[in-house]
């Protein structure tokens, strides 16, 4: 009976040789892990979100912007239409790291001419108030209009992240993830207004200005979730150019007895 030949693909740990079979069948493993590697990448790359380059932008040239002021759920300045361009609703800000409610507050329900710098990233804008008298009152334009109350969009489950909207818009980088959520917090408790960053678009638009259940301000329990990825529920609404999320009240978890 003739000798078995050895089988090629035998391995032998104290061999300086791999088998032919084995070298060939690790080489079109690597080759196959490294294409499929370079195509995921390339797959995330093309699906992820493009918001734009964020930064800050003198739109105004040392002028002012005239529009009706409202407070709820942070200080937003409505433009009317003018120069082809439709009515805007613009989050305002202050300078540092709090809001301009202080400033707001007594011009609320009505005209303000308002001084600053404009922060923009993508379809999110913010005006930083500022100069010498940043936010005063002003009689309406003589052919302004009341602004049209909001509009309800209906309820939304919505997975995104918690962002104030100045960092996010450009005043810090990065506005984003765990790095900048001590500074986020620090920013949204002070006042600036904070934006929900949706992985899907609402109505053509991935962010969201954040309200309580009630339309007033954020509920502080959600500080905790800023900087993370998150579902939310609530109701959306949208004011001239800007989507509002309502996010409903998280809920208190109380200690039996």
């Amino acid at each position: 009976m003739m000798p078995r030949p050895p089988d090629p693909g035998f391995f032998i740990g104290y061999s300086k040789k791999v088998p032919p079979a084995i070298a060939q069948c690790a080489l079109l493993f690597g080759v196959f892990f490294l294409v499929g590697l370079l195509s995921a990448s390339l797959a995330l790359s093309l699906s992820a979100q493009n918001p734009g380059s964020g930064g800050y932008v003198d739109e105004l040239r040392g002028g002012r912007l005239t529009g009706f002021v409202e407070v709820l759920p942070y200080a937003i300045l409505r433009v009317p239409a003018q120069d082809g361009r439709g009515p805007r609703a613009i989050m305002l800000s202050g300078q540092g790291k709090a809001g301009v409610a202080a400033e707001a507050g007594p011009r609320n329900g009505q005209w303000a001419e308002v001084s600053g710098i404009f922060v923009k990233r993508g379809d999110l804008d913010m005006l930083l108030v500022g100069g010498r008298a940043g936010l005063v009152g002003a009689d309406p334009p003589m052919d302004a209009l009341q602004p049209k109350p909001p509009v309800p969009l209906g309820r939304w489950r919505l997975t995104g992240e918690i962002c104030d909207g100045k960092c996010y818009a450009g005043a810090m980088k990065p506005g984003t993830g765990l790095a900048h959520k001590a500074c986020a917090n620090l920013c949204i408790t002070g006042g600036v207004p904070p934006v929900f960053v949706t992985t899907s678009p609402v109505e053509g638009r991935n962010f969201l200005l954040m309200a309580g259940p009630d339309g007033g301000p954020l509920p502080r329990e959600l500080l905790d979730q800023t900087a993370m990825l998150i579902e939310l529920e609530g109701e959306v609404e949208q004011r001239d150019d800007i989507l509002i999320f309502r996010v409903d009240a998280p809920a208190k978890h109380g200690g039996g007895s």
